[in-house]
């Protein structure tokens, strides 16, 4: 997978992007059709949101994980205890044939080094019939956090790479076309809304500042001044909340059969 800074602590992905992982992982479950009798994988699990969730439907001892951050690796072991969670890479999963009845991917397609080779062995890791689901943000206009920091931030800087231009698989379109394109039957995609309340605007800022992802990476290179008026142009554009605020996200959706 793609080095963009998630070596980082679980901890904080989660204030970063884990609060909307938590709130997406539902959604997401019941859009793959997991049943409590199945085996289920996660690809690029991260410190194990999906994985948690996973485990609350058929049991941790039938969850595997899978992630190149070793921090994420051992965030998610402790976070699901009895699940199979390895270091390893979406492109060349650590498992034979056939040895899941699902295989899902939660926000990490459009971070792989070669999402057709992971498309590709997710198909090959399911049992026949068994499915392959995957989901990214739609990052035009369809993920208000990320979309306002790159607003905010290329009134600053036109140069700013704005992930709703540079993010790759963040329409139903091209996520629907990478999974034909894997050999995958049944195609199908769907949209998944969630939303998130933050307690005040530092509970929104701070994460930014831990370097996670290609907005945290952006924002931890900035001059101490750059970001400080960084910080002051998103608050303005949210507002100048006061209080508690909530903020809403959309995610592109795929599912096929193996």
């Amino acid at each position: 997978m793609r080095d963009v800074s998630f070596d980082v602590a679980g901890n904080s992905y989660d204030r970063f992007m884990g609060r909307y992982s938590r709130e997406l992982a539902p959604a997401f479950i019941e859009f793959a059709s997991i049943e409590s009798d199945m085996l289920a994988l996660d690809v690029g699990c991260g410190p194990g949101a999906l994985s948690e969730r996973l485990a609350g439907v058929v049991g941790a001892e039938r969850v595997g994980a899978v992630d190149p951050s070793e921090p994420f690796v051992a965030a998610c072991r402790e976070r699901v205890p009895g699940a199979d969670v390895r270091r390893g890479d979406a492109e060349e999963l650590p498992w034979e044939d056939d040895t899941f009845d699902a295989a899902v991917a939660q926000l990490v397609v459009n971070f792989m080094r070669d999402p057709l080779a992971g498309a590709s062995e997710m198909r090959r890791i399911v049992r026949a019939g068994g499915v392959a689901a995957a989901c990214t943000w739609d990052y035009g206009d369809g993920m208000e956090m990320l979309r306002l920091f790159w607003d905010a931030a290329r009134t600053l800087d036109d140069a700013a790479p704005d992930e709703g231009r540079t993010m790759r698989y963040r329409s139903t379109e091209e996520l629907d076309e990478l999974w034909r394109e894997a050999g995958l039957d049944g195609v199908e995609t769907a949209y998944l809304t969630v939303e998130t309340t933050y307690s005040g605007f530092d509970d929104l800022w701070e994460p930014f500042t831990f370097g996670v992802g290609p907005a945290g990476s952006y924002c931890a290179a900035l001059e101490p001044a750059q970001r400080e008026e960084l910080r002051e142009r998103l608050r303005e554009r949210l507002g100048a909340p006061t209080g508690s605020f909530t903020l809403g996200a959309r995610a592109c959706a795929v599912r096929g059969r193996g």
